[in-house]
Formats: C-alpha cells, structure tokens, sequence
C-alpha cells in the first residue's frame, strides 16, 4: 500500500509532541483518546528502540499495555527503554505521558525466529477464523470502518451487529503519523485493543471498558490488515476477561486478552451504526 493512500492518522507530530487527532477520540467521551490510538504509540516507541539496536528482524511476541489513566485529547510524549537483550531474546518498556506523568505503559518481548520442532501439538486447527471476502474488503484498501461479524455476515453497518452473537472485527491500520506508514507490528498492536468491542460487545451495546491489553503472537501479520475473533468471555461482580484470536489472511497469528471493569452508566450504544469520523 502507497503512503499516499492514507488519508489521516493518529497523530501530527509538534517538536518532540504528539498531537492527537480527531480520529483519535474515544467513544467513551470526547476528551480522551481510544486504545487503539494509544496502543499504536506505544508500539511505535517500542519498535523504534527495537530497531536502534539494530534487532529489527525479531518477532513481537509478546506485547502488554496497561491503560491506567484516560488518555486526554492533548499534546503526549511517547519513550521506549531496552530492558534487556540477548542472543535470543530483547525485552522494551515504553511509557506514553501527558503534562509530565504517564498515562499508559506497554512492555514487549521479542524473540529470534527459527524452525520448528518436528514433534506434533495439538491446536485448534478445525475451527480458526475466516477474514472478509477481497470482493467485500479489498486488500489494497486505505483505512476504513472497521468491518464486523456476528450472527449477522460481514459488515461496516455497526448496528447490524449490536446482538449477543459471537463478533468478529477486520481492521485496516491507520498510521501514527501521516507521512510513516504503520509497520505490521504497530498494525497488530493497535487493533489488538479492538479485542474489547469483539468479546465486551453484546446485546445492550458496550457495556464493559477494558485497563489493559495483552497480545502473544508467532509472527508478525503479512501487511496491516488484521481480524479478531471472540474466543471467549467471562464476567463476574463487574470485571470480564475477554479473549480473541488474532488472525490475517494466511491464517492465525496468535491471541488478544483484555481485563474489563463494568461500565453501564456510560455504555457505548451502537445500534444506530458508526461514521468514519467518530469510529473506534
């Protein structure tokens, strides 16, 4: 995909400042930035420091962001740390902040690829997720709202798929700034928050705002279009945890968990559908 085909970004970079943009803004409320932009930034800190060491070639195989203050729609800061690497292995911290304390925190395992054994594992291999049809979702495509499934087919028409079905979302990623593509990584980390609207999304709309995210990948996805898929739910007095695979279109990559706190005094009803400006 050419860079010119993205139209818009997360972000317009002001000196060493983040400056969000409109499509950055929550569905939670007009003040703060969604998850995904905020994810986006964080793996975008932890790859650079990633590839400052020249380690570009490792996978990202395991990423956490906790989401421990609302991200306001202001001016942020982004660093990223290299904890530790070896031979096989480095370890990133990054931490996002706001008038000069953080706002969110994200730390990243990444691992030198090789072969795999030869002994034989059992996997789940009868029953992995299907990404839209390329007549439906072209593969060229720039940024759109994100399709969904449910008990309904694939669709961009969010109120179509506000019931208690098991959801699948596809998402092409928007770039953290206008003039860097997203990598595959800063791709599959930012829609990684989406996992929240495809296990906390039922019949009453959104009812559940997720603290963190949790992503564990085998590679990187081939582009920067990427599905999730329910795996699973379960909620008790107010707190769920929520699980989806993560998959392209050569198959699964991997799983996202998000820990959710019940949030029904603001829950986010989206049975009256979703424009490209206010979508998530």
């Amino acid at each position: 995909m050419n860079e010119n085909t993205f139209q818009f970004s997360w972000y317009a970079l002001d000196g060493d400042a983040f400056v969000p943009q409109p499509h950055a803004q929550s569905l939670w409320s007009s003040e703060q930035m969604h998850g995904v932009a905020v994810s986006a930034l964080l793996a975008w800190a932890l790859e650079r420091e990633v590839e400052a060491i020249g380690r570009g070639g490792l996978v990202p195989a395991r990423y956490h962001v906790d989401l421990f203050r609302p991200a306001k729609m202001v001016p942020t800061t982004a660093r990223g740390t290299v904890v530790r690497e070896g031979p096989r292995l480095v370890l990133v911290d990054a931490v996002v902040e706001q008038a000069g304390r953080p706002v969110a925190r994200a730390s990243a395992t990444f691992l030198e690829p090789s072969t795999n054994p030869p002994g034989e594992v059992w996997s789940a291999e009868g029953d992995r997720p299907e990404p839209p049809s390329l007549e439906l979702v072209p593969a060229d495509l720039p940024h759109h709202v994100p399709f969904f499934e449910s008990d309904e087919p694939w669709s961009d028409n969010f109120g179509e798929h506000q019931n208690a079905g098991r959801h699948a979302t596809w998402h092409i990623a928007v770039p953290v700034l206008l003039d860097q593509p997203p990598t595959p990584f800063q791709a599959v980390a930012s829609i990684a928050d989406a996992t929240s609207m495809v296990t906390n999304w039922g019949s009453g709309g959104v009812e559940y705002i997720n603290v963190d995210i949790d992503l564990a990948l085998s590679r990187r996805p081939d582009g920067i279009s990427v599905g999730l898929r329910a795996s699973d739910h379960v909620a008790s007095d107010g707190v769920a945890v929520g699980t989806a695979e993560v998959f392209d279109r050569r198959g699964s990559i991997g799983t996202a968990t998000v820990t959710s706190l019940a949030n029904a005094r603001r829950t986010v009803d989206l049975s009256g559908g979703v424009t490209l400006e206010g979508s998530a």
